[in-house]
């Protein structure tokens, strides 16, 4: 076979995946479940350097906040994206110190987006860490902790097949009978997050410890 029909077969095998319906190549997020206590969380895959995860970070925080609901972010750097994976370390930092903290910086590179580049993205790092009184060190991660998990989260997220960032999910605490959710249309997450809260069950209710009766007191002898 010549080279030029080899590549002829490699442009139809692209557009085969390319063309293929997308049913057929969505994300499996059977794995995925919400934290222990949560009925229902949205879970969302992103990467800091990805401009659709800027717009649909605030999105999903809204929502969230509206029905109460925990979120649960895994790093998905994209390889064609220079300063995503260093992003992703900052964050992790700053998750060590609170998850708060690790949520609003994340949310701080996102409206800066647009403004960093691999060069600078430490003198932003540094500049939320004076805002928040949180200083970075010199050596960010010098056991590799925080690049092990960013590893784990990509790992998983190719596990399941993910093809985009963001790849957005609503899961249920149900099993089989709340299967996760891909978010496709960011406009029905709403809805999407009060279907799974009709479908998942109840938290059990907390068990009243039982009072232990006091012993009886002996009446004294006269």
């Amino acid at each position: 076979m010549n080279n030029l029909a080899k590549h002829f077969i490699h442009i139809a095998a692209w557009l085969a995946i390319a063309l293929a319906p997308a049913a057929s190549r969505a994300a499996d997020g059977s794995l995925l479940k919400p934290p222990p206590g949560a009925r229902v969380a949205i879970v969302v895959f992103e990467d800091m350097e990805c401009p659709d995860c800027a717009r649909a970070y605030p999105v999903v925080w809204e929502a969230a906040k509206k029905h109460n609901i925990p979120v649960v972010l895994h790093d998905f750097p994209l390889q064609m994206h220079p300063w995503s994976f260093d992003a992703a370390v900052f964050a992790r930092y700053f998750d060590s110190k609170s998850q708060k903290l690790g949520d609003d910086f994340r949310g701080f590179i996102f409206q800066n987006q647009q403004q960093i580049d691999k060069q600078n993205l430490r003198q932003w790092a540094d500049k939320f860490a004076s805002i928040n009184n949180s200083p970075i060190p010199f050596v960010l991660d010098p056991d590799g902790q925080f690049k092990t998990k960013i590893l784990a989260d990509r790992q998983l997220g190719t596990q399941i097949g993910l093809q985009h960032t963001p790849t957005i999910f609503v899961v249920g605490n149900g099993g089989a009978a709340t299967p996760a959710v891909e978010v496709e249309d960011r406009t029905k997450l709403d809805q999407i997050i009060e279907d799974m809260l009709q479908k998942a069950p109840a938290a059990p209710a907390a068990k009243k410890p039982i009072a232990k009766k006091a012993p009886a007191k002996k009446a004294a002898k006269k």
